[in-house]
């Protein structure tokens, strides 16, 4: 991914609205009439990387671009309502994040097209920054020794 990609990525991220026209993020980036024409450019490179969404015109970022974004000790458990594993799994981890300086974004599948199909019969699923770390169950040796190899 380019740094204007990245920078796009952030912004919308950022954004308290949580989704942006095409104008409003060239304004962002700083953008030029000649450099609109590079801004529209990758904007529509990252919706056909699936890190954008388009809905009428605006943009935000994909539940991908959140993964892309994410820093080595952000962790992010995929959920549903109901799920006992999933509780156990929360449960397990939640120790964890003040020892190692991590963080846990929790995520309904449910409430998410993509995410729904994606992962409807493997939730709890469990990414380290962006890397699938586990699926059903998690391993709480394993991910304190990757955990551990962040700190080091």
């Amino acid at each position: 991914m380019t740094l204007l990609g990245e920078e796009i990525l952030r912004f919308l991220e950022a954004s308290k609205r949580g989704s942006a026209d095409a104008a409003q993020i060239a304004a962002h980036v700083g953008a030029r009439s000649a450099d609109d024409e590079q801004t529209n450019y990758e904007i529509q490179q990252l919706v056909s990387l699936g890190l954008l969404r388009e809905e009428s015109g605006r943009y935000s970022v994909t539940e991908d671009a959140r993964l892309v974004l994410s820093g080595p000790r952000d962790l992010t458990l995929y959920t549903r309502p109901g799920c006992h594993l999933c509780d156990m799994a929360k449960a397990k981890i939640l120790p964890l994040l003040r020892t190692y300086g991590a963080s846990l974004r929790e995520v309904n599948i449910d409430e998410d097209q993509v995410l729904r199909v994606r992962y409807d019969v493997e939730v709890p699923v469990l990414f380290l920054g962006a890397r699938k770390v586990a699926k059903f169950y998690v391993d709480m040796e394993q991910l304190e020794r990757q955990l551990a190899r962040i700190e080091a």
